[in-house]
């Protein structure tokens, strides 16, 4: 007499066990959304992986951040979650910390800093015409 496994989650739980990807990481996850007609269909959320919480049991959680018009999002992804399709490592990197979320401030230090060059440079521009200008006055 055969024993059946019980199966009770739609998902392939040794699979996402075997997932190898890390803080540092960038993944692709491939994640199933309604539509209004009542179909499904798969949407990619790509980002760095800043955090991977709760190991391999049931509730273990990552975080995926990402860019998305100048403006960074962060999606929390259940791992065991049947809504999420599959998840790809795009691109494997070594991180020395387990939790990244220091990227969140780089990321704004480094938006200033454009910004602040973008402006710095309107105003070269701005003197560099008036010196032009007052030269044609002159001539």
């Amino acid at each position: 007499m055969a024993i059946d496994k019980i199966k009770l989650s739609p998902v392939n739980i040794e699979d996402r066990k075997k997932l190898n990807f890390s803080a540092g990481d960038t993944v692709r996850v491939w994640s199933k959304i309604l539509d209004e007609k009542g179909k499904t269909r798969l949407q990619a959320f790509e980002g760095i992986v800043l955090a991977k919480k709760h190991g391999t049991e049931i509730g273990a959680t990552f975080t995926v951040r990402k860019i998305a018009s100048g403006v960074g999002v962060e999606r929390i992804f259940p791992l065991f979650s049947p809504s999420i399709d599959k998840i790809e490592v795009t691109k494997k990197s070594r991180a020395r910390k387990s939790k990244l979320y220091y990227v969140r401030t780089k990321a704004v230090k480094d938006v200033r800093r454009k910004l602040r060059s973008v402006s710095s440079q309107r105003e070269e521009v701005e003197n560099d015409t008036e010196v032009v200008e007052e030269m044609k006055k002159e001539e």
